[in-house]
């Protein structure tokens, strides 16, 4: 059993007396705040704990990759307790176009001598999981289909500048296998400035020094990744997300009432080459047996020997992959507990439920925890204490291969999004360790900061709050980049969204990634699940009861300048001539001042007066509408699904965040010719988000 930390006084923790954010708007009433305290309260009492660790043994029980039957009785567990926690359960079905098996792949060293390669992860002694027959040989989805035998070139960890060296080098890559190792982007790109170099064939390994024994002990004795151990993973690189061959349309199925036009798939831009990923014992037979120059210092990996560039032509290695892509049925599963006062504003939580094996940190400790999360809400509905607004429990389908379901979901309610969504919260792996952490949009860093502060942390006298932020005043939030379901919500729907929860080291897309390994390394204690339900249905229920969304609207400003600052920057590394964006600053300056006016006008209004519903009505609509004004629908250039002027995934290496991406793009391919449009674009955008803010203080005075 938990002992929680007692509530810290809800004054406080929302934001009236703490001098740092003294000025917060808190959303409620004064004279609601007591109420409000016993609400969380009550909340954080009915956090079990223990079913946290009940969900997940249950949830990991067999591989689920998307599309199995295994993986539709993961859907029908999620189902079943969520309706029994009360809500309202829909399934969501599409045909999407996916591999979710590896199908025939041959590894092999040819000559000097004829070695098969390892291409599944050893039994381990102790770990029941690890020799389950359903397990897949590790695989890349959307590989190219070949068989090709060739002399191999060693490319680092295959990000663009990379392959940019190895021709500066003069190393000639055309025809021949690349090995790369995992880290520095989405290995999609890897693929990608393979074919674009010219390569035959890519095999993508796990260094040592970066997941293995250079980092400590090794599974089963550590937590690191063994000789064995094999991530898997999507190599999908299109210029949007979700269903290749659906882009800005649902997937609907196909034997539905409403026929969606779909792409030929000869038509869309899948890699052609093989594509096969190893563990690092593998890779060691291929690079040990590499006898040409010496790779530069950087390169220089940690298995015990040179690395070399280039395995001349007595080293010949075979990549053999035959891998079928085809429609597969994905079902989106979502919970609702309908809002008491304003059931179209939309709280919406989510993770997907694929996952490459048993999935027990990715993704299910998130599914996990939003189940633990739903039974407690529940038992404050049944107890007659229902949220003032809807709450959405989104588990999302077939995301390994490609963010899939949920951008699926997105696009077919992208309108009813836009009107209702204050949020979209995301906990893909989100208890896969112990470390708290968060990224997030402007508007909402300091709720979760303010949430964080009534749950203390396991097996300490603080908070988690306290050790997230350790000796800092507050701690470090970051910006949402690529590789998870918020990308729909927040580039395409201009939804405000976070992803966070706790971290560590993870068998991350392997075999090994199941309930024993977390039971031995993720957290032993199984206290973290519980903790972060605890932080994450506070921060739920403040969104959910609060009489005005308590957005942080000034962070916009103050968040903007900062990124701006380092856009000019960036430019002038390539224009030194270079000043300012001159119609940004002033827009700036104006959003500033709305935003502080607006917040002066709510905060007094919300202390010394009773809001109209007519005024409660416009008032949220125009806050859930705010995001919105960074939605262009011109998009990007780099890739016109993504909409959002104010976030991208990085278009070259899948993961990072992009912010302001419109400009970053130009700085990446040193262009400056489209400068102008971008200050127009961004200042038009920036002014309408002033205009909207404006628009709100009128309603209060």
């Amino acid at each position: 059993m938990t002992i929680h930390k007692p509530i810290l006084g809800f004054a406080l923790a929302i934001g009236f007396s703490l001098p740092t954010f003294s000025q917060q708007v808190t959303g409620f009433y004064p004279k609601d705040a007591a109420s409000e305290k016993a609400i969380e309260e009550e909340y954080l009492k009915a956090v079990n704990f223990a079913r946290f660790k009940v969900h997940l043994q249950e949830l990991t029980k067999a591989p689920h990759i998307a599309g199995t039957p295994e993986n539709e009785a993961v859907a029908a567990y999620m189902t079943k307790v969520m309706s029994d926690a009360g809500m309202d359960v829909t399934s969501y079905p599409y045909d999407v176009y996916l591999p979710n098996d590896p199908g025939e792949s041959l590894l092999e060293i040819i000559t000097p001598e004829k070695i098969l390669l390892s291409q599944q992860e050893g039994p381990i002694e102790g770990d029941p999981f690890s020799t389950d027959s359903r397990l897949h040989k590790g695989f890349n989805a959307y590989s190219g289909s070949g068989d090709v035998t060739a002399e191999v070139v060693y490319a680092n960890y295959g990000v663009k500048a990379d392959f940019e060296k190895l021709a500066e080098m003069g190393v000639d890559l055309k025809g021949k296998v690349v090995i790369a190792r995992y880290g520095g982007n989405f290995r999609g790109y890897k693929a990608q400035f393979a074919e674009q170099y010219g390569a035959a064939a890519l095999i993508i390994y796990t260094d040592p020094n970066d997941s293995g024994f250079g980092k400590g002990d090794v599974y089963p004795d550590g937590p690191f990744y063994n000789e064995t151990t094999i991530q898997r993973g999507s190599l999908l690189t299109l210029d949007y997300t979700g269903d290749p061959l659906t882009p800005f349309e649902p997937a609907l199925p196909l034997d539905g009432d409403k026929k969606v036009k779909r792409l030929d798939p000869k038509d869309v831009a899948f890699h052609t080459i093989p594509v096969s990923p190893i563990g690092y014992g593998a890779a060691k037979e291929i690079l040990s047996r590499m006898k040409g120059s010496s790779v530069p210092e950087e390169w220089q990996g940690g298995l015990p020997f040179e690395y070399k560039l280039t395995g001349g032509s007595d080293l010949k290695v075979r990549v053999k992959v035959e891998q079928q892509v085809d429609y597969i049925r994905a079902n989106n599963i979502v919970g609702k507990f309908e809002g008491s006062e304003f059931p179209d504003e939309w709280i919406i939580l989510g993770s997907h439920y694929d996952a490459w094996s048993f999935g027990a940190t990715d993704p299910n400790s998130g599914t996990a925890m939003m189940l633990t999360l739903a039974e407690a809400i529940g038992e404050l509905v049944k107890n007659g204490e229902v949220p003032k607004r809807s709450i959405l429990i989104g588990h999302w389908d077939a995301e390994e291969q490609g963010v899939i379901g949920s951008t699926e979901w997105v696009e077919q309610f992208k309108d009813e999004l836009g009107a209702k969504a204050v949020i979209y919260m995301n906990f893909d792996g989100a208890v896969s360790g112990r470390n708290f952490g968060v990224s997030a949009a402007p508007t909402l860093k300091n709720l979760i900061i303010e949430a964080s502060k009534e749950v203390a942390y396991p097996d300490s006298s603080k908070t988690v709050f306290e050790v997230w932020a350790g000796s800092n005043e507050e701690p470090r939030i970051g910006n949402l980049g690529g590789g998870s379901d918020h990308i729909a919500f927040y580039m395409y729907a201009g939804v405000p969204s976070m992803s966070g929860g706790a971290g560590g080291t993870s068998a991350y897309h392997s075999n090994y990634d199941n309930f024993h390994y977390y039971s031995k390394f993720v957290d032993p204690t199984f206290k973290m699940g519980g903790t972060v339900a605890s932080v994450i249905g506070v921060l739920t229920l403040r969104l959910a009861n609060a009489t005005i969304i308590p957005y942080d609207v000034p962070r916009y400003a103050q968040d903007l300048r900062m990124h701006f600052d380092n856009a000019v920057k960036s430019v002038q590394e390539i224009d030194p001539g270079f000043t300012a964006f001159d119609k940004v600053d002033e827009a700036i300056d104006k959003l500033k001042t709305s935003a502080a006016a607006y917040e002066s006008a709510m905060n007094k209004a919300l202390s010394s007066k009773e809001f109209s519903e007519k005024e409660i009505h416009l008032l949220n609509k125009d806050l859930i509408s705010l995001e919105k004004s960074w939605i262009d629908p011109k998009g990007m250039y780099f890739g016109s699904w993504y909409r959002s002027l104010y976030v991208s995934t990085d278009p070259f290496s899948g993961y990072a965040s992009w912010i302001l991406p419109g400009i970053k793009y130009e700085v990446e391919t040193k262009s400056t010719e489209r400068l102008e449009e971008w200050d127009a674009r961004y200042s038009k955008a920036i002014l309408d988000l002033s205009k909207k803010v404006d628009k709100m203080t009128k309603i209060l005075q």
